[in-house]
């Protein structure tokens, strides 16, 4: 039966909220003690999570890229790429609000300003000082292999109802790179919602943003061409 899109929406803003609230607040909470790959699992289990809670609803995207990548892919309609994408962005907002929340009435964590949220960087804001040429290539490639996971996993019936933990395991694993770099992005709507958040404390998030937004979607672009590549030559 089709699901109304009203309700395919709703489940796109739960399911990134999530996805923003539970990453970014093991990064921003807990990351000293998780480290790189404590934080990686946190992302990855999180779209795991998700996957059997909304897969069902709206296919769990819970990210602009994968919903081009899926678009492209024909996949997806125009309709409701634009309707994901707002869902998307409205998670992530809120996601990252509720973690500013939490992380102000805990006042041993020494604010937002001390934690940050989980935003992603380039050059000083970066772990390792990668720049801004750098940083878009490193989320062009991470993000090109997370969508191919999409597309490869969700198109065959025998991959199909294991998707959610392939999936998530892949989101780990580029996060495993990722998170020294660039803080790993893959996801627009997971960085804006953070970067919005702290523009009033630290500018240089919201002002980095744009790089988390347009080389993740420039990645999901060249995934879906390697994916029809591939389709193509069968």
């Amino acid at each position: 039966m089709e699901v109304a899109s009203s309700k395919k929406y709703a489940a796109e803003a739960l399911g990134t909220c999530v996805l923003t609230l539970f990453g970014c607040g093991s990064a921003a909470v807990a990351g000293s003690v998780l480290g790189t790959l404590g934080i990686a699992f946190a992302f990855g289990l999180s779209i795991i999570a998700m996957a059997f809670v909304i897969g069902n609803v709206s296919g769990c995207h819970i990210n602009p890229a994968v919903s081009l990548g899926l678009f492209l892919d024909k996949r997806l309609s125009g309709k409701d790429l634009v309707g994901y994408w707002i869902a998307q962005f409205v998670g992530g907002i809120v996601g990252a609000a509720l973690l500013y929340f939490i992380i102000a009435n805990c006042t041993a964590l020494g604010g937002v300003a001390a934690t940050g949220l989980g935003c992603d960087g380039y050059d000083a804001a970066s772990s390792v000082g990668i720049g801004l040429v750098g940083a878009l290539v490193v989320e062009v490639i991470l993000t090109c292999i997370f969508v191919l996971s999409v597309l490869g996993s969700t198109a065959n019936e025998k991959t199909a109802p294991y998707a959610g933990i392939i999936i998530g395991l892949t989101l780990t694993f580029v996060h495993i790179m990722g998170i020294p770099l660039t803080g790993t992005s893959v996801n627009p709507a997971r960085s804006f919602g953070p970067a919005l958040m702290m523009a009033g404390i630290d500018p240089t998030a919201i002002s980095q943003v744009w790089v988390f937004i347009a080389a993740p979607l420039v990645g999901a672009a060249l995934a879906a061409l390697i994916w029809k590549a591939f389709k193509t030559a069968k």
